[in-house]
């Protein structure tokens, strides 16, 4: 789905605060949209947890900052941290450059994936309605 000039996958699930998961292999990959990285600028920089941390879903599980804005990735699922992607960390800018593919952050083993999926948003009209109110606040903030 394309939404003004940002594009979201319709196999991915979203979180309120602008991140995604995708379900592969059993484990869920967590990312930050399209959105939230146009909106951030240019990635300087990504710090999270590390694997075998345990996260909650709803909570922080790291940070992100360009040259203008430092904000917080929130956990989309409950889990434990499988994995961490390490490009991201060595070249944060992979992010702006893709961020539904190799600019995933990392994945997560998750608790009670069935119920939390329940918690997230998927592309369809009442995301589209949330997301252009969402693109409308921001882009008045510029």
């Amino acid at each position: 789905m394309k939404i003004d000039e940002f594009n979201f996958p319709d196999d991915l699930y979203y979180h309120k605060e602008h991140c995604w998961a995708r379900v592969e292999d059993g484990l869920v990959l967590i990312g930050i949209t399209d959105f939230a990285q146009k909106m951030a600028g240019t990635i300087k920089r990504v710090i999270t947890l590390e694997e075998e941390d345990e996260v909650s879903q709803n909570k922080p599980l790291g940070t992100i900052s360009s040259g203008k804005w430092t904000g917080k990735i929130y956990s989309p699922v409950s889990g434990e941290i499988e994995e961490v992607n390490e490009d991201v960390e060595d070249e944060p800018g992979l992010i702006n450059e893709d961020s539904y593919g190799e600019g995933w952050i990392l994945k997560i083993s998750p608790e009670d994936l069935d119920d939390e999926l329940g918690n997230l948003m998927k592309t369809g009209p009442a995301f589209e309605n949330w997301m252009k109110k969402e693109i409308a606040e921001k882009k008045a903030l510029l």
